[in-house]
């Protein structure tokens, strides 16, 4: 089964598995929302490449205005499970064909923990907190309360839309009766548990990534975002090995070795 999907909002176009390798998206009609997968890259407007490392997006020379989230890409970008790819007016979802999970039963009624690890974040990454970082040390509550922590000033928003807190060392979503409840990774949900590196997005504007310490996020691929000018970043190269600095290293002594008994000889001689 293929792990990652691409989702057309607002229309009936089914799901698209994305499996290893290249898959070109443009039109293949003449109406508004007449997109899908293209047998000819070269008729593609923008190109979903699905490597080890994650999902990648390419646009063709001649597409202009394409977006990530509200934000303008150039050339390529390195996508999260989550976002929101807007082409000549429409939207394109990278979601995920892993649910998202539930609250355990033994956590559903359990107290928010009084001490947290303050390196667990919420950072936004779209809407109105872009760049800013909120600390799991204490519960967070979301919606258009002015106590709320991040307050959503929309008068369709609940006044108490949902609460973020840390269980332990589980990150937990807790619906308060909003009518709309949350999208993690693309999908619907009310309550649910969070990983680091997922995204959860707000009334479809506002966007957070759970972050945590570098041991937590091992298994979340750390994507390159993009700018607001020219958004795009090449592709890091692959055939690069962290494992050949030793080799390096060593090298690096064989020849200071040489150098150092060359000098030597020569002041004896």
């Amino acid at each position: 089964m293929d792990e990652f999907k691409l989702r057309f909002p607002g229309t009936d176009v089914a799901d698209l598995p994305l499996g290893m390798g290249q898959h070109g998206i443009g039109r293949i009609g003449e109406g508004h929302h007449a997109f899908g997968r293209v047998a000819d890259a070269s008729d593609a407007s923008v190109l979903f490449s699905v490597d080890r490392r994650g999902v990648w997006l390419s646009i063709a020379d001649q597409t202009q205005g394409v977006h990530v989230n509200g934000r303008p890409v150039q050339r390529i970008a390195m996508l999260r499970i989550g976002d929101s790819v807007y082409v000549d007016g429409v939207e394109i979802m990278l979601v995920t064909s892993q649910p998202v999970p539930e609250i355990p039963s033994a956590l559903s009624d359990a107290p928010a923990e009084s001490v947290a690890d303050p390196r667990v974040v919420l950072r936004g990454v779209g809407g109105r907190y872009h760049g800013r970082s909120f600390t799991l040390e204490q519960p967070r509550l979301v919606g258009r309360s002015a106590d709320a922590d991040v307050r959503i000033d929309d008068p369709a928003f609940a006044e108490r839309h949902a609460r973020i807190e840390l269980l332990g060392d589980i990150i937990v979503l807790r619906d308060l009766g909003s009518a709309e409840g949350s999208v993690v990774n693309g999908v619907i949900v009310r309550d649910a548990t969070l990983m680091p590196g997922d995204q959860v997005m707000f009334d479809a504007h506002h966007r957070f990534i759970i972050e945590a310490p570098a041991r937590t996020l091992a298994t979340a691929p750390v994507p390159i975002e993009a700018d607001d000018g020219d958004a795009s970043q090449p592709a890091p190269a692959a055939g690069w090995s962290i494992r050949r600095l030793p080799w390096l290293l060593l090298a690096a002594l064989l020849i200071a070795a040489a150098l150092s008994a060359l000098l030597l000889f020569g002041v004896s001689s």
